[in-house]
């Protein structure tokens, strides 16, 4: 899982920051990226891309992501935001946030996915990166984690959708909320799914 980033320092970069963002797929809620850059000697024992991982898990190396790490930031975008500009860019300027956050700078970002991030420093994409590297695996528990915290505090203004359990994603319950009760104000109301039932 260090591999890239082992790469990178052989190569003479010495700020090192992974990316990852969660919330592209959700029909209700923000986009939320995160950007980690790790100590070259780091153990995190069993961390694996956010999605791999029981939200127990998550929540459990959450803390221990934050006190590893040299440097971290979170960006958050508004559904706002996401319907002006469309969801990929929302999660592209969610991770420029959280890049932008993290001091010192990174010289090196490892994206996961294949689309580059309005950022000065050099820039691997790494499809799957997330179960390919520590640094981009660290920064998708960080997004997930806040993401699903936001999800959850959304839940108590609008309890009918029970965005606690789904958050926000296209289940077969959450469509059944959204048939029954109409969109609410954190649904993506561009979004198929959505705007049928507007």
């Amino acid at each position: 899982m260090l591999k890239y980033e082992t790469t990178a320092t052989k190569q003479g970069f010495r700020y090192v920051i992974g990316v990852d963002e969660a919330g592209r797929g959700p029909l209700a809620g923000p986009v939320v990226a995160a950007a980690v850059l790790l100590p070259q000697k780091v153990s995190l024992k069993g961390l694996d891309d956010s999605k791999k991982l029981s939200e127990k898990t998550r929540e459990k190396f959450f803390p221990e992501i934050i006190e590893t790490a040299l440097a971290y930031g979170v960006g958050v975008v508004s559904v706002e935001t996401i319907e002006k500009i469309n969801i990929l860019q929302a999660a592209l300027l969610a991770m420029k946030q959280a890049v932008e956050k993290c001091e010192p700078p990174p010289d090196l970002l490892l994206i996961d996915g294949n689309q580059r991030v309005d950022h000065q420093a050099q820039q691997w994409t790494i499809v799957k990166g997330d179960s390919k590297s520590l640094s981009i695996a660290a920064a998708s528990v960080l997004a997930k984690v806040t993401r699903d915290r936001i999800m959850r505090e959304y839940h108590q203004s609008y309890p009918e959708y029970e965005f606690d359990r789904h958050k926000g994603y296209p289940t077969k319950l959450h469509k059944a909320k959204i048939q029954q009760f109409g969109p609410c104000p954190i649904h993506r109301k561009t979004f198929k799914g959505v705007k049928e039932y507007e």
